[in-house]
């Protein structure tokens, strides 16, 4: 047998994997020896050890989060740390199948061509200048995004090629002509995904990550009509102010333009009628939606609906049983954030949390909550210029400052669902922030420096947006 050969690219990277795996099982041994603090037993002391030490895991990144997360959860059951059930409870939680559910919803927004359809007679219908064309972008993404939660999907199979296509047809490519559209278009479709990712429970794979912490260590419960009522005033707002912001501040040299139409219906002639599966799909995703938010009328829990709609696409073979068992995103997804709420569960359980909050109490008696909220919330997605995902900046930071801002007095409800929207919002920063943000950058469109400022300045906008507008519509709506 051939020994295998590492080339030198890959042998550093061996290097690092090696070196960012002895720093991940460092941190989680030196909490593990740290002598257990007063008001914890010891099994609840190294659960956190090992928890800590999947965070670092998930930002260090020495093998993919789903292997982690299984070394974890092996880890926790051969110590003892947590039995076998617990170890195991996560699997079985709702949620999951509705990130399972809703990622196969997105392929078969992919594999029908509906999502292609819908941005296309958009742009056919309103695209004659570059800011409808914009716009277009933006009300396609808003469309979708209930049904794809994985955002990078979204981003990446449908709506960015879609966004290439419009750009090439006014003959703008990276380069000398990329400001004549392109470089707008990118930017406005990219921004786009970052606020309607923040809008649903379903448009992102770690929101309903997010509704289980809020439940477990906020005690604010969460659902999917909850999530979008408090999301739609301040997402549809962010949605207007946006693309005209850009439009105002990167500006493209071509502001007419007539061809998109044209192109937009070549490209349905190209598609001819709605075939059989983009019928099917269409009635699967508006009976989800209407179920979903209608759920505390018809007490038919989200993720029922969920696998409610996956039942129907199987048993029309709009999406095939084989297609299913190649998601390899919905599995891995299952199970590195299965793993987390077991871990987060048993922690709950163990009221680790609860001992936390009234340690940070007593740490910040008589700091109003107003300004405790307000620097925890720039620090959390300011912070994201460290990272190079979502989940594992959300993993790493969500419960605790949620339990810093409620120990200060803040309103449970205003703290969960401000850090929820802005573990999307911080996407918009830099061009590795989340999985859609390295397939627009890589298109070669706009340059870093111009990406991080334009990101900055819709950092900004977005938080004055969501956090004032959006606090003052969920007190309207007797939120909090």
């Amino acid at each position: 047998m051939a020994t295998p050969v590492l080339t030198p690219d890959k042998g550093e990277q061996l290097k690092r994997d090696i070196r960012n795996a002895v720093i991940t099982v460092l941190i989680g041994a030196v909490i593990w020896f740290i002598p257990v603090p007063v008001g914890l037993k010891a099994v609840t002391w190294h659960l956190f050890a090992i928890f800590v030490a999947v965070i670092a895991g998930f930002i260090l990144n020495p093998l993919p989060m789903g292997a982690v997360s299984m070394i974890a959860l092996s880890f926790a059951t051969i110590t003892n740390t947590v039995s076998l059930g617990d170890a195991l409870s996560g699997f079985s939680d709702s949620i999951i199948w509705l990130v399972v559910s809703s990622f196969l919803f997105a392929k078969a927004f992919i594999k029908t061509g509906l999502g292609y359809r819908i941005a296309y007679v958009l742009i056919r219908a309103i695209g004659d200048s570059t800011l409808k064309l914009g716009y277009t972008l933006v009300i396609s993404d808003l469309i979708i995004s209930p049904a794809t939660p994985s955002n990078t999907a979204r981003a990446g199979g449908i709506l960015f090629p879609i966004t290439k296509s419009l750009a090439s047809a006014f003959d703008s490519n990276p380069g000398p002509t990329a400001r004549r559209v392109g470089a707008y278009l990118m930017q406005t479709s990219y921004q786009a995904n970052v606020i309607t990712s923040a809008m649903f429970l379903t448009s992102m794979a770690g929101n309903p990550f997010i509704a289980q912490l809020a439940k477990e260590s906020l005690g604010v419960q969460v659902d999917w009509g909850r999530w979008a009522v408090a999301a739609i005033v301040p997402g549809l707002l962010s949605l207007l102010v946006i693309p005209y912001f850009l439009f105002k501040v990167y500006p493209p040299e071509i502001t007419r333009t007539p061809g998109a139409k044209t192109l937009a219906a070549e490209k349905l002639r190209a598609l001819g009628p709605l075939n059989f599966g983009e019928k099917v799909l269409t009635g699967v995703f508006l009976l989800t939606l209407l179920l979903w938010s209608t759920s505390t009328i018809t007490n038919i829990a989200a993720p029922v609906v969920g696998l409610l709609g996956v039942a129907i696409l199987l048993g029309t073979k709009t999406v095939l049983w084989e297609e299913v068992k190649e998601e390899k995103n919905a599995w891995d997804t299952l199970v590195w954030m299965g793993a987390l709420m077991s871990l987060a569960s048993v922690l709950a359980k163990l009221n680790f949390f609860i001992w936390f909050a009234a340690i940070v109490k007593d740490r910040m008696h008589g700091v109003p909550w107003i300004p405790t909220l307000g620097v925890l919330l720039i620090i959390y997605i300011y912070s994201h210029y460290g990272f190079a995902s979502l989940v594992p900046h959300i993993v790493a930071m969500y419960t605790a400052f949620g339990t810093v801002a409620i120990a200060a007095g803040a309103p449970k409800f205003l703290t969960a669902m401000t850090l929820a929207f802005a573990s999307n919002l911080m996407m918009s920063l830099t061009h590795f922030a989340a999985g859609p943000s390295p397939i627009y950058f890589g298109a070669g469109f706009v340059d870093q420096g111009t990406w991080w400022k334009l990101g900055f300045y819709v950092s900004v906008i977005n938080l004055i947006i969501w956090a004032v507008i959006g606090g003052l519509w969920w007190k309207l709506l007797g939120l909090w």
